[in-house]
């Protein structure tokens, strides 16, 4: 007898007949409409759901699922996962953590290069043939200042990478200070961007982030700073970067995440000094099979009888 999950997110080639091959039936509902109007003779079966964090599961969602038994956030966030509701019910919640740090560190660094050099813009003047346009001085990296809001196991990495690789110094910003780091520790992320040169967003969602970099920390960053998210876009708020970006009061950003994702607002596309990637700073063939494979692994635990690998914690 199969079980029945639920995917909230398409799987790359070859991952559907892993689930299957290990004795599970996947269901896909991979859009808000279908989320909505799932099938009740199907949605009766459920027994586990596959999501990531931006998407997650209400406690609405949960009712109509009677069989639900856990649910499985492919990377470490799990911000829209109704974790209390859930726990009611007796049901697991798991995440993914580690799975995607590396990738999602080197994707940072890219950010921070293709805003700093302006290598979109290049590559499209050269592909118009507006080769002569492209003699445009565009500062380093090396040497500057880096701040880390969030100095977790995401950035840390970024940290090591900068720092060894671009010999930046590194300060961060956390709700507490880290007594074994290395790095400048800044009470407030207004201080931080004070200092910076950059400044990354690398702390969880959830409500308490929600518009942790607001006009304020933007006009601390002044006009040669820049920044970075790769964490939600819930943390920046993102009427005050445009605002910020329009009138050059920051050099530059750079985001993998916007707040209302898929959605973009319509003002971020005229912007010259903006670089947009659409939330793929932790996808990557390493990061994709660590985490499916954690995935199974505590699909598997679950529905043995076994303790679940990475349950999300208290």
């Amino acid at each position: 007898m199969t079980i029945a999950l639920l995917s909230h997110i398409e799987l790359d080639a070859g991952y559907p007949g892993r689930f299957e091959a290990a004795g599970f039936c996947l269901y896909f509902a991979t859009s808000p409409e279908q989320r909505a109007n799932l099938d009740p003779q199907i949605a009766r079966q459920i027994r586990g759901v596959l999501t990531i964090g931006s998407i997650g599961l209400s406690a609405t969602e949960m009712e109509v699922l009677p069989a639900l038994e856990i649910i499985c956030a492919q990377g470490v966030g799990f911000e829209h996962i109704d974790v209390a509701a859930a726990r009611q019910r007796g049901i697991h919640v798991t995440n993914g953590p580690g799975t995607n740090n590396a990738s999602v560190a080197d994707h940072t660094l890219a950010l921070m290069l293709a805003i700093t050099r302006r290598i979109p813009q290049f590559d499209a003047a050269v592909r118009t043939g507006e080769w002569k346009k492209t003699r445009w001085n565009t500062p380093g990296m090396a040497g500057k200042r880096l701040g880390i809001i969030g100095l977790g196991n995401i950035g840390a990495l970024i940290a090591r990478r900068a720092s060894g690789g671009f010999d930046m110094e590194i300060g961060y910003h956390n709700r507490r200070q880290q007594e074994d780091s290395p790095y400048r520790y800044f009470l407030t992320t207004t201080d931080l961007a004070e200092w910076a040169d950059y400044l990354v967003v690398a702390t969880p969602g959830g409500k308490n982030t929600v518009r942790l970099v607001d006009a304020a920390v933007l006009h601390a960053l002044g006009p040669e700073g820049f920044l970075i998210n790769i964490a939600r876009g819930s943390v920046v708020d993102s009427a005050a970067l445009i605002a910020s970006l329009h009138n050059n009061a920051i050099a530059g950003a750079a985001l993998d995440v916007v707040d209302g994702e898929p959605q973009v607002p319509p003002e971020m596309f005229t912007l010259d000094n903006l670089v947009l990637t659409p939330h793929v700073a932790g996808r990557s063939p390493e990061s994709v099979e660590n985490m499916l494979t954690l995935v199974l692994a505590n699909l598997e635990a679950h529905f043995s009888g076994k303790p679940v690998m990475t349950p999300v914690p208290e």
